[in-house]
């Protein structure tokens, strides 16, 4: 099934829905097509929408991702962000450690594989002499999430013009 990303009328991404659902938003007119599959087609005048823009603004109230594990792995790509490692077996490591005042908030935790976590130890990175793949940040929300596994699975990559900016 196809997905297509939504964005409201401030081009900000709002969500991910079917092509069936954009259809009759745009058929409705209350959206507009901003980029299309042009191999496939739904009827023979129109093609199927990869993302929308709504023509009108829809308020969204704030609402701020929870920081637990799924989360935080999920925002380092399933990555260890000191050697590299994509895998199953990664733990929560704290950047400045809890035992030194380190705090559980999203810039202080990081992703790291079983190894790395015990090399690293109750160190910073810089005493431990391992640097971070990328600095933690707080992630915008789980749209972003979504939208960036669909880009960097090799789906969707249309979408990186309007998902990137919203979500670093």
């Amino acid at each position: 099934m196809s997905q297509v990303l939504v964005l409201n009328a401030s081009y900000e991404p709002l969500n991910i829905t079917t092509w069936r659902r954009a259809t009759v938003l745009m058929l409705k007119g209350k959206a507009e097509s901003l980029e299309e599959n042009a191999n496939r087609k739904i009827r023979s005048d129109i093609k199927l929408p990869t993302v929308i823009r709504l023509r009108y603004f829809i308020k969204v109230p704030y609402r701020e991702l929870a920081l637990n594990r799924k989360n935080i792995i999920q925002r380092d790509n399933y990555r260890c962000q000191y050697c590299g490692y994509k895998g199953d077996d990664l733990s929560i490591d704290h950047v400045i450690p809890r035992s030194r005042g380190g705090e559980d908030k999203w810039e202080n935790v990081t992703t790291a594989c079983i190894s790395c976590n015990i090399s690293k130890g109750n160190r910073t990175p810089k005493e431990a002499n391992m640097l971070l793949g990328r600095k933690p940040h707080r992630p915008l929300n789980n749209l972003s999430f979504e939208a960036n596994k669909q880009i960097n699975s090799g789906f969707h990559q249309e979408w990186k013009k309007y998902v990137i900016g919203w979500s670093e």
